[in-house]
């Protein structure tokens, strides 16, 4: 996916870190997001029956600490990438 992305002309960051910061102590790499899309979109990629609260809170929490405004949940276990796409803005 990051390859056709790219492919396409987009900057694209893969496995992109974030650290946690916890009462001035940093903790590296907290948080490590599946694809970032020219600095604005969250790409969370799953494999699961159906999506949580879980999932979404986890995307939720990757674009807060991005300042990401929009997240894509896509799950490659559905039949069609049609029904395991969920979009987040914020």
């Amino acid at each position: 996916m990051a390859y056709e992305l790219a492919n396409c002309g987009l900057e694209v960051e893969q496995e992109k870190a974030y650290p946690v910061i916890y009462d001035e102590i940093k903790f590296d790499c907290g948080y490590r997001v599946d694809i970032i899309v020219n600095k604005k979109v969250i790409i969370e990629l799953k494999v699961v029956e159906d999506f949580t609260i879980e999932h979404t809170a986890q995307c939720l929490t990757y674009m807060r600490l991005s300042d990401c405004k929009l997240g894509l949940l896509l799950n490659f276990y559905k039949r069609s990438l049609k029904e395991g796409i969920k979009k987040l803005i914020i």
